[in-house]
Order: structure tokens, then C-alpha cells, then sequence
């Protein structure tokens, strides 16, 4: 039998593995791929894409699969295939010149370039016949190669063009301003003049959850009292998690929803959602002691311990796919009527029918039989409907539930990429202890932990930093060191904090320190402020390949929180434990990069009006020190309210407090009488001054909340 296999065997990634027994001759990004297409004189036929993505799966199916395009392809292209997930740095960067050129981005990104990897034509999806308002990809290839061989100059000429646009998107050069706190009143007005009031959410479809400008909603509604900021958060909130964009069996968020009132999402599950999905859900339960909100939370992590957790060795797994094959679109999590009385009971049958709105005709276009699940009528409305005491639906909803889970996992199930990578795991080791100091769930802190060692055991080289991966997902393929970008040391960074304030092990603090020291060494413009989302090169003639070698500073919130405000949140909370000043002038110039532009952002800029409050309003941390039960009751009084730059920190009292203290608590702290005394109590200290100490929870609760309000 021929061994029909392209380069693309040896690769790593899950989603280039898929692409092994394609007839197409896919290389991997690469010196040998551009070096061919430089001595053949051929355009570079650029794929970038994700295991997790549909229409990627289908443009392989149809295009890539097929031996008449894959003739023409290895004839007059030299075809290179990306992992956007593996390599963000280089999506990001043909992102932009796809955009600049066809007004579209998105996945899968099909980018043609000259053989020096400039991109001169481009877009995303092609069908394989003329349709959808776009010409077939076989038109494409032929256009493109004949363009590049007949009219060379006019496609030089557009490849400067868009490398120019590439440059500039966010260069942000002589732009930055005078930082104002006013900004994160506009980010919030424009969150406000978006807001769907029917459906909750933003602008209209496709909707997605925009967690960041969620979270910046919690806070200053927790600072100001604003009932707007309430009704808009706890509306989003709320329609999110009764519609089909949640998993109403297993939990966990998908994607995004194709509509604007969150029935129908694109199926694909992604850790980086769910994380700040969680913390969502978490902080709207702490500013309103809604328990739906908290149930919402443990939801999410029963689904990530189930399926996107390794629970033997730690660590979060990357994503869910939304297909487990070419002709399935959403069927492993939608129902027909008959799928469902299939395994249910009758009377359970007729609840979760009109619970889920099942019905005869469903939602889903390519078989309207097929039903998303999501809350259409409540407990009181169907037990008035079915004669129904409301503890006897509840009673056959839940067993309802369990029956069409297990029937669901008995259905082929779509892919998990269990690659890890490390800045997505840091941000879902966050929300774990998040969630587990507002909700007490001990188990969510042990298993955050666990996964953060992992990360740190197998992501930290001193002297080298941070890996970008530290797991992929097929154990028989060869591991690739992978350098961290920005993201995975601003959100490791963060991480350790977060582990640091769960425990009070100042190792995890001292290892915050080196990961951001580390990270202003390799990623900060010390000349324009800000960091580049790559390091620095190591020397002046150092080789890039393609647009590569173009800097960037992401500011914008796309799809992850973006590195800039991260990286100046984790150097403004460690300024607060060290009063180093080093750290907070750089997270001022940083934040200072965009201060003239983020208005223009409006949502997209959420995490950098998180980090304009971490800047703008003064610091909070609550020290509390004791063994007894009263200190569990101080505990819970200080983790209750939630306000971004509030630290809790929890330590035994004895004589070992100053050696797990950094260096502002410790001038302080330790000379307490009552820390001397080894008695109980708390202290609130705001701006490098600490208040007298209490013991009493509701007194602390009070002398929190005046702290928390505004300050600017």
C-alpha cells in the first residue's frame, strides 16, 4: 500500500494531524517551506485554522480532500497549514492583512502570499462550487496563481500595501495620552447604548458573551450602587444560561449563538470561555446573593472536571469540538421529540418537552426535526399546565435530565483537544480558585492548584521563561518547545497571585515576581510603553519569517482578555504587595499606550477598563489571622463582596505570619498586638495604610464596604 502521508505526520498539533492524509503537500510554517517557495518562484497558499472549527472541517472536506484541487495546489503553490491555537502570534498578524484586504476574518483563514510570506489576496471560507456570494476555491486558485505569474508588479504593489495596514493596526505609535478614569465610564456607557434589553447581551446576532465588560459591569455597579449596571449584567446573565448557547445537561457554554436571543450557538466548547464565563457567575453572586448565579458556577465546573480537566496529573484541556464528523452540525447536542420519548417516561417526556420548548419542529436549519435545548417555560408555568405539584416536576426534571445525558453520551462525541496551553490554563486556574474562595467548594481550589504546579513544574525554563504549550493532545506526537507569548505570562503571572491569596504560600508570590520580571525583559517597549505580543529579538539581524518580524501591542479583547491590560493588572497588583514603583510605572505607561484610543473600543476594550480601575482606584487588602472559627467568619465576610484590586489573605496565627508576608504587609502586620497576641482578628489595609484591627465579621463587612466604594 503507498504511504500517501504529507509533512504534516509529524506535526504536533491536533489540528494539523487531521490534515496528515490529505493529497495536498501541507508543510508546516517554517524556514523549508518558505526557502521552496522562494527557489520554485510560487505564492504560498496559507490555511489557518482550529480542531475546534466547523467550517474548517468542511472547507477540508470539500477543498482540501479533493484530488483535482489538490493538484493545482501542489502545481502552483506551495501550501503551509497553521494552527491558530499552536500559533496565535502569526493568525493575529494575517488576521489583520486578510481584513484589510476582503473585509473578513475568521476561521478557517485562507491567505495567499508571495514566497516571502507577504499577503496579498485573501478571505475565509470558499466553497467548493460559486455560491454563497463567493467564488468556488477552485476559481480562486487559478485566478490567484495567473495573477501572480501575469500582473507580478501589481501583486508586489499589494502585498506592501497590506503589510503597511498590518503595521499600523495596532502600533498605536504617538498616540498614547494622559491616562483619565473617565475612560471606564465610557467603556460602560457604550456597554450600555449596546445593550439588547430583550434578550440580554450586545448588538445583535451572531451574540457572543463578552465576559470582561460583564465583569467591569459587576464591579462598578458593587462601587456605585447604579441599578442600570444591575439590570444589564443580571438580564445577560440570566438569558445566557437559559438558553441553548448553555449545555443545559452537562453544563459549560459554547461558542457563541448564531441568534440574538442565545437559541442556537455554534456547538464548539472552549476552556478560555468558560473560565471567564465562571468568574462571571461567580462575581454576579457576589454582588447580588443570587443563588442561581452559584449554581450556574459549580455547573461550569462539573463539566470542566468532566470533560476538560487531566484529573490524574492537573491541568485544563483546550477545547471541545462542535462535530464529530463532516456531515454533523450540532447532533450530538440537539433532540428530536421521538429522541427524547425514546428515554424518558411519559409524564418526564411531557415536563422536559415543555421546559426545553421540544417539539416536532426545532431550530436547526439542516433538520428542522432537531431541538437545542433551552428554558422555555419555568417549574410554576408547567405544573399549572400539567396539573403538576412544582417539588413533582422538579422531581421529573432532574431525572429527566439524567436520562437524556446518558443517552447523550452513548452518541459519538466530538473531539477533545486535550493539548494544553499555558496562558488559557493559567486563566481557567484562576477562575477555579475564584470560584472556590466565594463558593467554598474545596475541591474547584485543590484541583486549580494541582494544574497551576503543573503548569509551572512543566512551563517555567529559568533562563528560558515560559512555554506556550505543555501538553498535546496525541501522546504519540513529538513535543514542540513552543516560546510563551505575552498572554501566558500575563495570565500565569495573575494566576500565581490568585494562588498566592488561596493559600498564602508566598512561593507562589515570589514565582508572580519572576514571571513578570521575566515578562518586562522579553515583551516591554521601554521607548513607547506597553508590550509586544512576542519578544523582542534577541539581536539585530535576527531572521522573521513572513509578518512576522511585524510588531504588535494587543489592547482589544479578541476572543481572549487582551495581554496589554492583563500584563498591567498583574504589575499593579504586584506594586500593591511590594510598593516597588518600577512595577506601577510601567503599568502606567502601559495602560497610558492607549489612553487616547479605547473610548473608540467601547466593549473590546473591557479588560483594559478593568485595568484603568486596578490603576485608578486604591488597592484594598484584608489580612486575616487565626486558627478558630471566628476566623472562617471574618474569611467569609471578607471574600463576600467582589471588587476588582481587593485581596483576601488567610494565615495561621502564629509565629511563622511575617516569613508568608509580602514586603508591605510585612513592615506591618507582624507587629500588630493582636498578631503578637496570636489572637483573631482582621486588618483592611487600602493604599499602603492599614486600619485598626477588628474581630467582629459584620463590622468588618461595613468597614469593607466604605472602603470598596469609589475612591476616584
Amino acid at each position: 500500500m503507498i504511504n500517501t502521508l504529507n509533512a504534516l505526520a509529524k506535526a504536533s498539533s491536533a489540528y494539523l494531524r487531521s490534515a496528515m492524509h490529505q493529497p495536498i503537500r501541507w508543510h508546516e510554517w517554517g524556514e523549508e517551506a518558505f526557502a521552496e517557495a522562494q527557489r520554485e518562484n510560487k505564492p504560498i497558499l496559507l490555511d489557518i485554522g482550529a480542531v475546534w472549527c466547523h467550517w474548517c472541517h468542511v472547507m477540508d472536506r470539500e477543498s482540501y480532500d479533493s484530488p483535482e484541487i489538490a493538484q493545482i495546489v501542489n502545481e502552483r503553490f506551495i501550501a503551509v497549514k497553521v494552527d491558530r491555537d499552536e500559533r496565535p502570534d502569526i493568525d493575529s498578524r494575517y488576521q489583520v492583512a486578510v481584513s484589510s484586504i476582503s473585509g473578513q476574518g475568521g476561521w478557517p483563514l485562507t491567505a495567499f502570499l508571495t514566497p516571502d510570506g507577504k499577503p496579498f489576496y485573501g478571505g475565509t471560507y470558499f466553497p467548493p462550487e460559486d455560491g454563497y456570494g463567493r467564488p468556488s476555491f477552485k476559481r480562486v486558485l487559478l485566478a490567484i496563481s495567473g495573477a501572480y505569474r501575469e500582473k507580478h508588479g501589481e501583486v508586489v504593489e499589494q502585498a506592501k500595501l497590506v503589510e503597511s495596514a498590518i503595521s499600523n493596526a495596532e502600533s498605536f505609535a504617538g498616540r498614547g495620552t494622559q491616562f483619565s478614569p473617565k475612560v471606564i465610564d465610557t467603556i460602560v456607557e457604550s456597554a450600555l447604548s449596546m445593550f439588547d434589553a430583550a434578550n440580554g447581551g450586545f448588538g445583535n446576532a451572531p451574540k457572543f458573551p463578552h465576559p470582561s465588560i460583564l465583569d467591569l459591569l459587576i464591579d462598578q455597579y458593587g462601587r456605585s450602587g447604579d441599578e442600570r449596571l444591575l439590570h444589564v449584567f443580571v438580564t445577560t446573565l440570566e438569558k445566557m444560561a437559559r438558553g441553548g448557547v448553555y449545555d443545559q445537561l452537562a453544563g459549560g457554554f459554547h461558542r457563541y449563538s448564531v441568534d440574538e436571543r442565545w437559541v442556537v450557538p455554534h456547538f464548539e466548547k472552549m476552556c478560555y470561555d468558560n473560565s471567564e464565563l465562571l468568574k462571571n457567575y461567580v462575581h454576579a453572586y457576589q454582588a447580588t446573593g443570587t443563588e442561581y448565579f452559584a449554581a450556574v458556577a459549580r455547573d461550569i465546573i462539573r463539566w470542566m472536571d468532566e470533560w476538560l480537566s487531566n484529573r490524574e496529573h492537573g491541568g485544563f484541556y483546550a477545547s471541545q469540538d462542535a462535530d464529530y464528523s463532516m456531515d454533523d452540525d450540532g447532533d450530538y447536542f440537539t433532540w428530536t421529540l421521538e429522541q427524547t420519548r425514546a428515554v424518558l417516561s411519559e409524564e418526564e417526556a411531557a415536563v422536559a418537552s415543555l421546559h426545553y420548548d421540544i417539539n416536532e419542529v426545532g431550530e436547526m436549519h439542516h433538520n428542522s426535526a432537531k431541538n437545542v435545548l433551552y428554558v422555555r417555560a419555568a417549574m410554576e408555568e408547567i405544573g399549572k399546565r400539567l396539573s403538576l405539584a412544582p417539588e413533582r416536576v422538579r422531581e421529573l426534571l432532574e431525572s429527566a435530565k439524567k436520562k437524556m445525558y446518558a443517552a447523550r453520551l452513548k452518541r459519538p462525541t466530538p473531539y477533545v483537544d486535550k493539548t494544553m496551553y499555558v496562558g488559557w490554563n493559567a486563566m481557567c486556574v484562576s477562575a477555579y480558585l475564584e470560584a472556590a474562595k466565594a463558593l467554598g467548594l474545596e475541591g474547584a481550589r485543590h484541583f486549580g492548584l494541582r494544574s497551576l504546579d503543573r503548569i509551572l513544574a512543566d512551563g517555567w525554563r529559568p533562563g528560558r521563561g515560559l512555554l506556550h504549550v505543555i501538553a498535546y493532545s496525541d501522546p504519540h506526537a513529538e513535543r514542540r518547545d513552543i516560546a510563551g507569548l505575552l498572554d501566558d505570562y500575563a495570565f500565569t503571572a495573575v494566576a500565581c497571585l490568585d494562588a498566592y491569596e488561596a493559600t498564602g504560600d508566598l512561593s507562589y508570590f515570589n514565582f508572580a515576581r519572576r514571571i513578570a520580571d521575566a515578562m518586562i525583559e522579553r515583551f516591554f517597549d521601554p521607548t513607547s510603553g506597553g508590550f509586544f505580543d512576542t519578544e523582542k529579538p534577541t539581536a539585530p539581524d535576527q531572521k522573521t519569517l513572513g509578518v512576522l518580524g511585524t510588531r504588535r501591542k494587543p489592547f482589544q479583547d479578541s476572543p481572549t482578555p487582551a495581554g496589554n491590560p492583563v500584563a498591567a493588572i498583574a504589575l499593579l497588583r504586584l506594586h500593591a504587595y511590594t510598593n516597588d514603583q518600577a512595577y506601577r510605572d510601567k503599568a502606567e505607561q502601559t495602560i497610558e499606550v492607549l489612553a487616547g484610543l479605547a473610548e473608540k473600543y467601547g466593549i473590546f476594550a473591557a479588560t483594559y477598563g478593568i485595568a484603568a480601575v486596578h490603576l485608578s482606584e486604591s488597592h484594598t487588602q484584608v489580612v486575616i489571622i487565626g486558627n478558630d472559627a471566628r476566623a472562617g467568619e471574618l474569611h467569609a465576610a471578607a471574600v463576600a463582596p467582589f471588587a476588582f484590586g481587593k485581596a483576601v489573605l488567610k494565615l495561621a496565627a502564629n509565629e511563622a505570619v511575617a516569613q508568608n508576608l509580602p514586603p508591605t504587609l510585612a513592615e506591618t502586620i507582624p507587629h500588630l498586638p493582636v498578631v503578637k497576641e496570636e489572637k483573631t482578628a482582621a486588618i483592611i489595609c487600602s493604599g499602603f495604610t492599614c486600619q485598626p484591627p477588628v474581630s467582629d465579621a459584620e463590622e468588618l463587612s461595613r468597614n469593607l464596604r466604605a472602603a470598596l466604594r469609589h475612591t476616584r
